[in-house]
């Protein structure tokens, strides 16, 4: 058995086909950067190149593939997925989004989920929420230079998820029986608010890290000076737009508390352990905060 795994350089797909090859599988990572996917991936992986924005350069990177993790583009889902079906694809695993479920999604991850389930597959979608990797990309670069995060929005409460349970969902998913047909919400094992996170990297890299409150404008000033994720993703995780990319008022996002809604799902009922906390997190890139 094949699996591909799409979208394989990234924070969850190269800890899918991490978590694939260390159970013995073959594993086909799907990349627009071979030479990075080959220094990212554990030998034995196959990489091959391909663009989902593109698929005319699948079709040979799905040759005798059984199995298929799928990263969301909306744009030519029906088509990927056509094309995997002609090739003897039997299963699918969607990276979708908790916020499908809450209705705040109709056109980033929905359309994937709906291309698939229409194509007579086997499907399973994994919609985790908040990824606690956020703040490395948020807030690492004030933390390294300064160890200062400034945020508008210190006793907003949130449980973020770990990737490696995104990752570890999606390996149960895509290896076993019993999840087709399923959509799982994924959250973290707590709720914490931006001040409770800031503490928690403190103590993971053992030095005091100063929480200032700031403006969502000058939140946004910052995050766009950065560059990459932040920037990318300034005006949506700020409230100046909302999911499908409309004009949207940033107070009206003012200090969230998702903790009002009582017990959040998680891992724990695919896996069956606890989900990872955000100091298990925290721990682990220690060393990137620093």
């Amino acid at each position: 058995m094949t699996i591909l795994v799409t979208g394989a350089t990234g924070s969850v797909g190269r800890l899918v086909a991490k978590g694939l090859a260390e159970k013995g599988e073959r594993v086909r990572a799907l990349t627009r950067t071979p030479d990075r996917a080959r220094a990212l991936l554990p030998a034995g992986v196959e990489v091959v190149a391909g663009d989902l924005d593109e698929p005319a350069t699948l079709p040979g990177a799905l040759d005798g593939v059984d199995r298929l993790y799928l990263f969301p583009i909306a744009a030519t889902a029906r088509e990927v997925v056509e094309l995997a079906r002609k090739a003897g694809v039997r299963r699918v695993v969607v990276l979708s989004s908790g916020a499908v479920t809450g209705g705040y999604d109709t056109t980033f991850h929905l359309p994937v989920e709906q291309a698939v389930e229409a194509s007579g597959l086997e499907w399973t979608h994994v919609r985790p929420g908040e990824f606690m990797l956020n703040k490395l990309w948020l807030w690492g670069p004030s933390i390294r230079a300064e160890r200062v995060v400034r945020d508008p929005l210190p006793d907003a409460v949130m449980c973020p998820v770990h990737e490696q349970d995104i990752a570890d969902v999606a390996v149960t998913a895509l290896l076993d029986d019993g999840h087709q047909g399923t959509a799982y919400d994924l959250n973290g094992a707590e709720f914490l608010s931006h001040r409770d996170q800031v503490r928690i990297i403190s103590e993971a890299i053992g030095e005091e890290i100063r929480f200032e409150r700031v403006t969502p404008e000058r939140a946004r000033e910052i995050y766009r000076r950065q560059g990459g994720f932040a920037a990318a993703n300034a005006d949506f995780l700020l409230g100046f737009k909302d999911y499908d990319g409309n004009e949207a008022a940033p107070e009206d996002n003012a200090e969230i508390d998702l903790s009002a809604y009582g017990p959040m799902p998680t891992s724990e009922a695919v896996l069956g352990r606890a989900a990872r906390t955000f100091a298990d997190w925290a721990g682990r890139h220690a060393a990137d905060f620093r």
